[in-house]
């Protein structure tokens, strides 16, 4: 697992940088209620996706929430007042707070099922009735683009995977949150090339080849055979599923997708 503060300081280079953020920004806005006021955005990093949320839509209030003490910091320089640490399975928000609650690139990081719950169950009862919750899913797939990387990888020892869709369906279900919709992103320049992809696995991005390890060392040998060592291959594709949280009987809520309508945001 990687820490991540010390991940802070090359995060937002070493993952695609504005481009990358802005196609994610435009995503997840893609999938929240042209009404909805009060947005939190949970592990906003180091606030590059975040801050663009208000910027896009006139109106618009965010609050970031992370547990990294050094990311919390970079974000709190892009968003004045606006950015808490905390940790996501415990919100420091009271209930029906939000119009909107997104966790971009989270949900996979959770060390089990459990956590899963307790996150999302967070989102819904922060999340005010008729409100949005809207997540990345499936995210360890989206990087799987079918190049020659990914055939070398495949044969590495396979983490548990907490972000599956089905999975993360039936949590939202658990918390009384139905489908809302559905976008894909671009993650423009992390296309993998195989000199950067040998650089993550000394660094423990993959965490069942752990730096130092023989296994790690023979993934990076058949890596470096690879061709064209600093040519990138295709970016991921990020998917996104929004829930909604219906409103209370005879109250109009919040207007939002609920026709499962997909948005393809690939630009």
């Amino acid at each position: 697992m990687l820490d991540y503060d010390e991940e802070a300081g090359r995060y937002d280079t070493s993952r695609g940088g504005e481009p990358r953020a802005a196609a994610a920004a435009q995503a997840v806005l893609d999938l929240v209620p042209p009404g909805a006021r009060d947005l939190l955005d949970i592990a906003c990093g180091t606030g590059i996706v975040t801050r663009r949320f208000p910027s896009a839509r006139a109106g618009l209030r965010v609050t970031g929430v992370d547990l990294s003490a050094s990311m919390t910091r970079r974000a709190a320089a892009r968003l004045p007042g606006a950015v808490v640490r905390a940790d996501s399975r415990q919100l420091p928000f009271g209930n029906a707070r939000f119009d909107a609650t997104v966790s971009v690139w989270l949900l996979h990081l959770q060390s089990g099922p459990d956590d899963v719950r307790a996150l999302v169950k967070e989102c819904a009862r922060v999340l005010r009735p008729g409100g949005v919750y809207v997540t990345t899913v499936d995210k360890a797939a989206s990087h799987n683009v079918g190049s020659d990387i990914d055939a070398v990888l495949s044969a590495r020892p396979r983490s548990p995977v907490r972000d599956a869709a089905a999975d993360v369906v039936a949590c939202a279900a658990e918390h009384g949150l139905v489908p809302a919709g559905q976008a894909v992103f671009r993650g423009h320049g992390q296309g993998r090339s195989p000199r950067r992809t040998i650089a993550d696995l000394r660094r423990g991005w993959f965490v069942t080849l752990p730096p130092g390890s023989p296994l790690a060392d023979a993934f990076a040998a058949r890596l470096t055979a690879l061709p064209d060592q600093d040519r990138p291959r295709p970016d991921p594709v990020f998917h996104l599923r929004a829930f909604r949280k219906p409103p209370a009987p005879g109250s109009r809520g919040t207007a939002a997708h609920t026709d499962g309508s997909v948005c393809h945001r690939l630009g």
